[in-house]
């Protein structure tokens, strides 16, 4: 894979499936440089194999597609150039959209009524004077803000005290019925173009406080979404589940709160079932509710006559990221495990079935009918949909394809033995030839993550480009258990670093192709903490990449978007103990080659963390370049612009051209 082979790389979203589960529909999305933004479409994919998979809308970016409980409609997200995603309705079987929102700032989440007659989606509500809410007032001449929080930053998102994100509850409209219009003569435009009406919605949330995944209950009568608690002040990771009765008109008639600060629940997704239990995802995070580092989600089953009882145990099975699904009585979540994501079903008496099996990162899950179908990736593919059958997964689609076909390289799975009688597991590239190939250590951020073996865009181009590639999960990483996850906890750069280091030696020892006296090491976010720490204690690479880095815990605390919990718990309260992990402190020590790399608008790693460091790499004489991307955040390698992230790849290579040339 080259970096213009950017827009081959096609992923899918979680599906949905029609009641007698027949068909699933997926968002098919892909970055597209000539539009310079990233693009998708909705596609139906027979679940029988009896047909290929067909395009059903053609707008710039259609993404996240529900069906309604009968199947005969289909909502879904629309985004235009330059525009906020707005919800939409069609007939399932074809037809023009319906726009049921026009939420200034764009809608991100919704779901269905069990009658399908109304959905309830989230959106930020602007401040009155604020992003855009009066015409040509720019930012820069906005009021000052008056912040009584100390949590008042999102990365991707900006500010938020003054843009909270609220549930909305509104009317499906009859799709067939003759379509109104609004378009309000005005002086300056007296003769204005029709424009499509959209309904009325009810705000069902006014809380001062962000709100995530609103669901519908059991019935049409209740919605359930999470709250993100704060007082103000204290570290304290909060996020709790409420209920909100509607009364017949869609307004809120009461709220109650299934878990709360006593339950020493961090609340996930949550669903309500037929019999009026809830289950729930959440990590336990201690009395204090800020003990995070390594902790596992687990599922838990909330009754409503006593505490939440937990059905899965978070020491041993990470549900992180998971969506949760109803399947009949029983809840399909997934696990991340050793480097791969795996679906489970629980059933209602407890009892666990794993339902997939190998190489493979489950994505998304819907269920229906008797038919289970998984978003997916693997070795092959960046996204495709398979059918969960007993003896194994039957693929439906093959997005992928024209990326292979342009070449990729395998990963070759790899355990190896680290110097404290642990082991270290991971992946090898090894681009064809005779080699002997200059190698990458690739170090994954987090550091409560895992790589993965499925198509990998950035080993990928680094494979293609001649570079053998190192990637593993060194401890501190997700999917190894919360023994692992944690034992680098208040002492961050010392077991993780040695796993590193061990992989990387073992991979070489083991591929006789791969050049162990020509390595280079690279990674981004606490990839980029753990490549600056290793340069700073072995000298041994012709050169680094040193990507949005957490490189300076102290500067850290109250600039960054987490910078209230993050690195004292992962670096220690005390400050001389933060300084020991520090690779600010330890800068002077490098002699490696590096390229730091940083977006302007990263608020999860703000740009001051890399501004310092390569300071102080110019100050010790170290050779180094300082690329910063405008206009992007912490995510530019993930969903950055397509012609940034492309421009990234080609800095990159660049950079390992001039200090470590392969001679492809």
């Amino acid at each position: 894979m080259k970096p213009s082979d950017l827009p081959l790389l096609r992923t899918v979203s979680p599906p949905t499936l029609s009641p007698d589960g027949g068909t699933a529909v997926v968002a098919v999305t892909r970055p597209d440089l000539r539009a310079g933004a990233t693009v998708g479409q909705l596609w139906a994919v027979p679940t029988d194999g009896s047909a290929p998979p067909r395009r059903l809308t053609r707008g710039f970016r259609d993404t996240a597609p529900q069906l309604s409980p009968d199947g005969a409609l289909l909502a879904f997200l629309r985004a235009g150039p330059g525009a906020p995603a707005q919800l939409h309705v069609v007939r399932a079987a074809g037809g023009e959209p319906v726009p049921l929102t026009d939420a200034p700032l764009g809608v991100t989440q919704f779901d269905w009524s069990p009658d399908g007659a109304r959905l309830v989606f989230l959106a930020r509500v602007p401040e009155p004077g604020r992003y855009g809410t009066v015409e040509d007032l720019p930012p820069g001449a906005e009021p000052a803000r008056r912040l009584t929080t100390t949590r008042y930053l999102a990365n991707g998102v900006g500010w938020v005290t003054d843009r909270r994100a609220h549930a909305f509850l509104v009317d499906v409209p009859d799709v067939d019925a003759e379509p109104p219009v609004a378009a309000a003569p005005s002086a300056e435009d007296p003769h204005p173009e029709p424009r499509p009406a959209v309904p009325t919605p009810v705000r069902l949330t006014t809380e001062d406080a962000d709100h995530d995944h609103p669901r519908f209950g059991a019935d049409a009568r209740t919605v359930t979404v999470v709250v993100t608690e704060h007082d103000g002040t204290s570290p304290a990771l909060r996020r709790a589940l409420r209920r909100l009765t509607l009364g017949p008109d869609g307004t809120v008639s009461e709220v109650t709160t299934p878990t709360g600060p006593a339950d020493g629940l961090y609340v996930g997704d949550a669903r309500e079932r037929a019999d009026g239990t809830c289950v729930v995802l959440a990590q336990e995070l201690g009395p204090d509710a800020v003990d995070f580092v390594g902790r596992g989600t687990a599922l838990h089953v909330l009754t409503g006559d006593g505490p939440p009882r937990r059905l899965t145990d978070p020491a041993t099975e990470d549900l992180s990221g998971s969506p949760l699904v109803l399947d009949g009585d029983a809840v399909l979540v997934t696990r991340l495990e050793r480097g791969t994501v795996q679906l489970l079903r629980v059933h209602p008496d407890d009892r666990t079935e794993r339902l997939t099996d190998g190489p493979v990162e489950v994505e998304g899950v819907a269920a229906a009918g008797g038919v289970v179908v998984v978003a997916l990736a693997d070795p092959g593919s960046a996204g495709d949909v398979a059918v969960v059958e007993p003896d194994g997964l039957r693929r439906l689609t093959d997005f992928s394809a024209p990326l292979r076909e342009r070449g990729v390289v395998t990963p070759e799975e790899v355990l190896v033995p680290t110097r404290d009688g642990q082991q270290v597991h991971g992946w090898v590239l090894v681009p064809p030839g005779p080699g002997p190939h200059p190698t990458l250590l690739l170090i994954h951020g987090g550091p409560h993550a895992q790589y993965t073996g499925s198509l990998f865009d950035e080993a990928q181009v680094y494979a293609a480009a001649g570079y053998g590639v190192v990637m593993g999960n060194p401890r501190g990483a997700a999917g190894y258990g919360e023994e692992f996850a944690r034992a680098i906890a208040g002492r961050m750069g010392t077991v993780d670093l040695a796993d590193a280091l061990d992989l990387l030696d073992g991979a070489l020892a083991g591929h006789p192709t791969l050049d162990p006296e020509r390595v280079g090491v690279l990674g981004g976010s606490y990839g980029g903490y753990l490549t600056a720490w290793v340069t700073a204690h072995d000298h041994r690479f012709a050169g680094a990449v040193v990507e949005r880095g957490f490189l300076d815990p102290e500067l850290f605390i109250g600039t960054s978007d987490i910078g209230t919990y993050f690195a004292q718990q992962y670096t220690g309260a005390d400050p001389e103990q933060r300084r020991r992990q520090s690779p600010q402190a330890l800068v002077h020590q490098v002699r490696t080659p590096t390229l730091v790399v940083h977006s302007e608008d990263d608020l999860r790693c703000p740009l001051s963390q890399a501004q310092r460091y390569h300071l102080g790499l110019v100050e010790a004489g170290v050779p180094t370049e300082l690329l910063v991307f405008p206009g992007e955040d912490h995510e530019l390698s993930r969903s950055g612009r397509p012609r940034h992230r492309l421009q990234r790849f080609e800095a990159i290579l660049d950079w390992w051209a001039r200090h470590l040339p392969t001679g492809v």
